[in-house]
């Protein structure tokens, strides 16, 4: 590829700073034995006569579908919008007699029966990963935060990232990966860490220093946009926001409005105390911290970027959550803020309960089975 050729990094766009928006990748399940159903086209054909709010789309596999809201500007608007949307995709679900389910994984789908979703740029990329495409058979949630310019955007990414542990434990919810039992409360990571374009983004506090970067990367034709790459976090030039990308589905809606309000709490913190300055160095405990919140979740330990201070990953969660509750009162996301408090002081999270009602029932399917009850029920 010649430099005239070469893609160029888009103009940053507008956004209201701390708007949301949460994408939800969910799993089709069939009623007979809870296993994947690749059903996503008729769930789709039958979403698309009902007037809903975001919008909801193929993935990568047919037995995947993923909800996204609008805009939004509170934790309660998206679970407002979460809401419409499940009640349509229970629906419409129950006249195809399937199910739909959250969970980081399915605990005991086979990857090599799992069918690409016919769209070209799934083609590609199964043509480009082989059999990791359709190991991708899992699910998680994204939440995207508004920012009020490209520099800022950079600023955000790189403090977010000392939350990246907090974000995996309180959300974990694959611990099961076919049809055992991984010892990992988020699983799930291990997948996407499988990509050469996974893990962290360049340290890099400007746009234009992005910029360079960027198109340092693209002369050597390795990536073509900034969707190649699968970063925990990545900047979304076109939308005006940073993406958070590591979280598990949890296995309710109510609790993705929950994690987006942790978002958009931390990011008010961030945006009116500035409470550190973020440093290259603190990516040299990244891959450790990042490690010890898939395998232990709650139960981690978390070591502190600046300090090398180690402490339970629980403890510095419930610091944090301190730390940003005024924000959380400012913005209305303190019921968001309650739920994970909640957790974290009782280290349970959807992992913990998967566990727990597989050990009662010792049959993964009927595991599934009150999972996928768990996602309908409101409340």
């Amino acid at each position: 590829m010649n430099s005239q050729d070469a893609p160029t990094l888009e103009r940053f766009g507008h956004s209201a700073a701390l708007s949301l928006g949460v994408e939800l990748e969910l799993q089709l399940v069939n009623t007979h034995d809870y296993d994947l159903a690749p059903y996503s086209d008729e769930m789709l054909r039958l979403m698309a006569r009902i007037p809903l709010p975001g919008s909801v789309v193929p993935e990568m596999t047919s037995s995947m579908i993923e909800i996204s809201t609008g805009i939004c500007h509170s934790a309660s608007e998206v679970l407002g919008q979460l809401s419409q949307m499940r009640d349509a995709l229970v629906r419409c679900a129950d006249k195809l007699n399937i199910a739909c389910a959250g969970g980081g994984t399915h605990p005991f789908q086979q990857w090599h029966e799992q069918r690409i979703y016919d769209r070209p740029r799934f083609r590609q990329l199964s043509e480009l990963y082989g059999y990791l495409t359709k190991q991708f058979t899992i699910f998680g949630q994204h939440v995207h935060v508004g920012c009020p310019d490209a520099d800022s955007a950079l600023l955000m990414l790189h403090r977010m990232s000392r939350y990246i542990p907090h974000f995996i434990a309180l959300s974990a919810s694959s611990p099961f990966v076919q049809g055992q039992d991984t010892q990992f409360d988020s699983a799930r990571l291990n997948s996407v860490f499988a990509f050469p374009m996974s893990g962290r983004a360049p340290f890099t506090l400007s746009w234009d220093e992005f910029g360079h970067w960027f198109a340092k990367t693209t002369r050597t034709g390795v990536v073509k946009s900034m969707k190649d790459f699968y970063w925990d976090i990545r900047p979304k030039p076109e939308y005006g926001t940073i993406e958070i990308r590591v979280f598990d589905t949890p296995l309710t809606i109510e609790k993705a409005a929950a994690l987006a309000g942790f978002v958009q709490s931390l990011a008010a913190w961030f945006l009116a105390e500035q409470p550190f300055a973020p440093q290259e160095d603190d990516y040299m405990v990244y891959t450790y911290n990042r490690f010890q919140a898939c395998r232990f979740g709650l139960e981690a330990v978390y070591v502190e970027p600046e300090s090398g201070q180690h402490l339970p990953l629980r403890e510095h969660i419930l610091q944090t959550l301190e730390k940003v509750a005024p924000h959380a009162r400012t913005l209305g996301a303190d019921a968001a803020v309650d739920t994970l408090r909640e957790s974290a002081q009782h280290s349970v999270n959807d992992a913990r309960w998967l566990r727990e009602t597989q050990t009662r029932e010792r049959l993964l399917a009927e595991m599934v089975r009150q999972g996928a009850e768990r996602f309908r029920r409101r409340g």
